[in-house]
């Protein structure tokens, strides 16, 4: 009996010592891992320095290839941009030479007729005018008269025969006043020239 009750005794002691769960305490589990669950650190390769300055020549060639693509970039971008603002202008200007023609007509026919001397001074103000402002934007009037026949300005009409003294291909009137910008023909003049010249580009 007594046996007995020492046996019942030992094992209501084991539950309580070994946890509710029958578990041995967390204290008594050791806290470091198997050495065959550690994970492996792998060592990168370190570069050599003359790779590094392979790859850092490489980087500098990339860097001064893109700044020379962007600086032609700008420089093509700023081309169009004053390219497309002289053809505006040009545009413009043509629009005004044909003003002065007007008024360049209405000077001829006024010649001899009997016209107010007021209005005369006022159109030949007007035109003057109109010359002085085209002026400003760099274009003068192209009076070839007794020169050479240039077909980068002139634009010829037709041959004659040229007056006495007149050099084979000399232009001998101007049927139509041109005008120049910059070096180049805003408008070419349109001329007669005298007989005998090889006009390359004339008509």
């Amino acid at each position: 009996m007594t046996r007995k009750r020492d046996h019942d005794e030992r094992a209501d002691r084991r539950p309580a010592e070994a946890g509710a769960s029958g578990m041995p305490p967390l204290e008594n589990l050791g806290g470091e891992a198997p050495p065959g669950d550690a994970p492996e650190l792998i060592a990168e390769p370190v570069p050599s320095s003359a790779g590094l300055a392979a790859e850092v020549a490489e980087i500098k060639d990339r860097w001064l290839r893109t700044e020379a693509e962007l600086q032609t970039f700008r420089r093509r971008a700023a081309r169009d941009r004053e390219e497309t603002r002289r053809n505006a202008e040009d545009a413009m200007l043509r629009d005004w030479i044909t003003v002065i023609d007007d008024l360049d007509r209405a000077l001829g026919s006024a010649a001899g007729a009997e016209v107010a001397e007021s209005w005369l001074a006022g159109v030949k103000l007007v035109a003057q005018r109109m010359v002085d402002l085209m002026a400003r934007y760099g274009v003068q009037p192209l009076d070839p008269s007794g020169q050479p026949f240039d077909p980068t300005f002139h634009e010829a009409l037709a041959e004659v025969e040229g007056p006495e003294g007149a050099a084979p291909g000399t232009v001998v009137q101007v049927v139509q006043k041109g005008y120049a910008r910059e070096g180049r023909a805003l408008r070419p003049a349109r001329v007669i020239v005298a007989r005998g010249a090889a006009m390359a580009g004339g008509r």
